[in-house]
């Protein structure tokens, strides 16, 4: 449990997307770290043990918000349409991404919020690969709907009187996983050896209780922020390196053997599957060296994290 949080009478949090894949570990594990949660919903539904209290409301008109930010010391913001929604108008992001948030971020400083975390994602600052280590001191080049949003949405943050932080996430991982990370870990549990042993190209994921770590740092942190931070296990790792942390948590060998990425790349275009193998040799390597200075401490390392996750 972080001592900051305990420390001190428990602050009361809004989070919004709690029912999502983030959401629900943040409603799990913040209340460890001494914090009450108040859960934004678009619906009445169950609401978990943990959360001290739910507030029924809908982003998209977020003009009435005053119960669900009474009294309330932060917003942490997760909701919104996920990249994995592939196909949606640019019209959507934006209203969905970018309107909703700025509009919520103006309420939270109407009702005196001291600080809004916006769960904001690396596509915001680069495209799905990138040949060189991405830091927040480079220019943002989103290259799609999904990553210009968040990144407007950065900017409208930014134009607000309000103390605020962008964690641009990473892939995200940890028990429930969905998309790309599912398919890397059914993959892994696969009984037969894989053709990936030579590929070289290195990733920056984030554990979920990594995430938790990050999120309780930039809430403990002594303001203002206003700022962006990238939120990163400390250490890339590569395909073959992943899949192997996975067999370990399962009680196998690597059970990897080089095939040339030449052939692996014919092998893809033949089958139409390009995107799928421009995702396993790509690099997207992000440095989280100052979410570090401001305290952060990750509790676990990929490796351990990824056999965790083969072994859920």
């Amino acid at each position: 449990m972080s001592s900051r949080a305990a420390s001190g009478p428990r602050r009361t949090m809004l989070i919004t997307g709690a029912t999502g894949f983030i959401g629900q570990h943040l409603l799990r594990e913040l209340p460890k770290r001494g914090y009450r949660l108040r859960v934004l919903l678009r619906r009445p539904s169950a609401v978990p043990m943990e959360a001290a209290s739910a507030v029924v409301g809908d982003l998209a008109r977020p003009q009435n918000m005053a119960a669900a930010l009474a009294d309330v010391d932060a917003v942490i913001h997760s909701a919104g349409v996920a990249h994995a929604m592939s196909g949606l108008p640019e019209d959507d992001y934006r209203v969905l991404n970018t309107e909703a948030t700025i509009a919520l971020a103006r309420a939270a400083q109407r009702a005196g919020a001291k600080r809004f975390v916006f769960l904001s994602s690396i596509r915001a600052q680069s495209g799905p690969t990138a040949e060189h280590v991405l830091s927040e001191d480079l220019p943002p080049q989103p290259t799609d709907a999904y990553g210009r949003s968040k990144l407007a949405a950065e900017q409208g943050l930014a134009e607000l009187n309000l103390d605020w932080v962008a964690l641009r996430l990473v892939l995200v991982y940890g028990a429930g996983v969905k998309g790309n990370m599912a398919e890397l870990l059914r993959f892994a549990r696969a009984p037969y050896p894989l053709p990936l042993g030579a590929l070289t190209g290195r990733r920056s994921l984030l554990a979920l209780d990594n995430l938790v770590a990050a999120i309780d740092t930039v809430l403990a942190a002594p303001g203002p922020l206003r700022r962006p931070l990238i939120a990163a296990d400390a250490v890339p790792l590569s395909i073959p390196e992943m899949i192997a942390a996975m067999r370990r948590g399962l009680g196998r060998s690597a059970g990897l053997f080089p095939v040339p990425p030449t052939l692996l790349r014919t092998a893809a275009r033949a089958a139409g599957r390009m995107e799928i193998y421009e995702r396993l040799a790509g690099s997207l390597v992000a440095d989280p060296a100052a979410l570090i200075r401001l305290g952060w401490k990750p509790p676990v390392t990929t490796a351990q994290a990824l056999a965790a996750l083969a072994r859920s």
